[in-house]
């Protein structure tokens, strides 16, 4: 074959490999954008702020407290397990605020001195707090926080039973701090591990042999809960 001959062709193998390479670069092109916008869509479907947690809780108070003007004198409460629902709100992945519900009943005693008393009351107690925690995010399903915040224990439906009449512990204030875990099983479901220590000595007053008595009940429960965690 002659030059004038080759030239030619070779320009047309050129062409049509040129325009045979073009629809597949045009349809990688208009192919990328479709990808970006689900990816973003998917993340932020990933994301809810809401989340509940429902445990069994055991309420365990410190036997402490004291009748004043009587020397040694102290006091001691039944522990209780209840169940606890909590809710709490993401503003990020890693800051939450929780709100703790449940309510439980404890009998106080006499300790101390004043043990000959035995059993003075009965007090149901509504504890709600509110805490601020951090969660660390990067060890994947296992989740641990740390949290901080604010008890309000209100005191209902109390009796007064042996020696003691008209006994009323006061609504009180407390600290709370707050460490536990979630580990999640998927992307709504997980289970739950949490302590919380409740700084907490209300005021009390009753009557006593007719003589008006009163004191501080040093409660500062433990709150040990376990249970399940379900992210929206």
């Amino acid at each position: 074959m002659s030059h004038a001959h080759v030239a030619p062709l070779l320009a047309a193998l050129a062409t049509a490999a040129l325009l045979g390479g073009m629809p597949a670069k045009a349809a990688d092109l208009t192919a990328a954008p479709d990808v970006a916008p689900e990816a973003q869509a998917d993340v932020a479907a990933a994301f809810s702020p809401w989340q509940v947690r429902l445990r069994a809780l055991g309420v365990l108070p410190t036997d402490s407290g004291d009748v004043d003007g009587i020397a040694g004198s102290d006091l001691s409460y039944t522990d209780s397990v209840i169940p606890e629902l909590d809710i709490s709100y993401y503003f990020t992945k890693n800051i939450s605020a929780e709100l703790i519900l449940g309510t439980t009943h404890s009998s106080i005693h006499g300790d101390g001195s004043v043990k000959g008393l035995g059993k003075v009351g009965k007090t149901w107690i509504l504890p709600p707090t509110l805490t601020a925690q951090y969660h660390f995010t990067n060890f994947g399903a296992f989740q641990p926080y740390l949290g901080a915040g604010v008890n309000y224990t209100i005191f209902y439906n109390q009796d007064s039973a042996g020696a003691m009449t008209d006994i009323k512990v006061k609504n009180a204030f407390g600290v709370a701090l707050q460490a536990g875990f979630d580990y999640m099983i998927d992307e709504h479901w997980g289970v739950n591990a949490d302590v919380k220590k409740i700084f907490l000595r209300p005021d009390w007053e009753g009557v006593a042999g007719g003589a008006a008595v009163k004191g501080t009940a040093k409660l500062d429960p433990w709150l040990i809960g376990g249970g399940v965690t379900y992210r929206f």
